[in-house]
């Protein structure tokens, strides 16, 4: 849903996207405050340069993770499946595109960028 403004003296884009209106909830306001560039900025996903060790999450840890990496709709899957750490380090492409019910592209994003980094970076500090 598009919105027109009225003009204004500044160099601003006149059409406002649904996702720039208020929200109703306080928290959710000021999640979409913090995106830049279309995405909603994650919070503690990456922390020194590497992304968190999952290893020892639970499933709320593991929810928790991909509603703060923007994927509050498809975290319930997660939760649905009782996903915890272990379980996703363990997860395929093919698990998260068929065994989850997640829509295709939101599916191939958290595996992608989410799911196959965090698996990569366990890997890399359990063999040193």
């Amino acid at each position: 849903m598009f919105l027109m403004d009225e003009p204004s003296n500044q160099q601003q884009s006149s059409v406002k996207m649904a996702t720039d209106m208020p929200a109703a909830d306080s928290k959710e306001s000021a999640d979409m405050e913090n995106k830049t560039n279309g995405s909603v900025e994650t919070k503690n996903t990456v922390e020194n340069g590497q992304f968190p060790d999952p290893s020892d999450w639970a499933v709320t840890d593991v929810v928790d993770y991909f509603k703060a990496a923007g994927f509050e709709e498809q975290a319930t899957a997660f939760k649905d499946q009782e996903i915890d750490g272990k379980s996703l380090l363990l997860m395929t492409r093919n698990d998260v595109l068929t065994g989850l019910s997640i829509k295709l592209g939101p599916a191939l994003k958290i595996y992608e960028y989410h799911v196959k980094p965090l698996q990569t970076q366990h890997l890399k500090s359990n063999a040193a």
